[in-house]
């Protein structure tokens, strides 16, 4: 009766003290004698308006009608394509992502504002009423954001 019980608890005792340790695959962690960089995050009103513009211009990206050419609403999907990713890049603090998907969103927005011709006129104030509350919000959005914070600063 003993026999048994003791071969249970050798066992337990044998599984919990080799039970191995988690690898730190860690780039950061390996590297001894690079400096740290530390990332800033967004302030409070940074944040806020981070939030309040980002989600304006999901609004609107949800909201965005759909028109009778084809041309003007496959342009509509890759505007709110790059909107897409420019949200998340900001979201992210990516800056190479940010730059990507605003040079990406002004040629989209250029080539719609070329297709605007081949409207009729109650759709192209649709359209344009949307290109505008899009533009004034991708405006407030990246002055409200200094700059500097999406930058990395070595910790010293």
């Amino acid at each position: 009766m003993i026999k048994p019980t003791f071969q249970y608890i050798a066992t337990a005792i044998l599984l919990l003290s080799c039970s191995a340790e988690k690898m730190n695959l860690s780039p950061l962690a390996n590297s001894g004698n690079e400096p740290m960089v530390e990332y800033r995050s967004f302030g409070y009103g940074e944040r806020k308006n981070l939030t309040l513009y980002s989600s304006e211009i999901t609004n609107l990206i949800a909201t965005f009608p759909k028109f009778r050419n084809d041309a003007v609403n496959a342009e509509v999907a890759q505007l709110k394509y790059h909107l897409k990713d420019y949200i998340g890049a900001m979201h992210s603090y990516n800056i190479n992502g940010l730059d990507v998907a605003q040079r990406n969103f002004e040629r989209s927005y250029k080539k719609l504002q070329k297709l605007r011709k081949y409207l009729k006129p109650e759709d192209d104030q649709v359209l344009n009423r949307y290109l505008v509350r899009i533009k004034t919000n991708m405006t407030f959005l990246d002055s409200s954001i200094v700059k500097d914070s999406l930058q990395a600063a070595p910790n010293n």
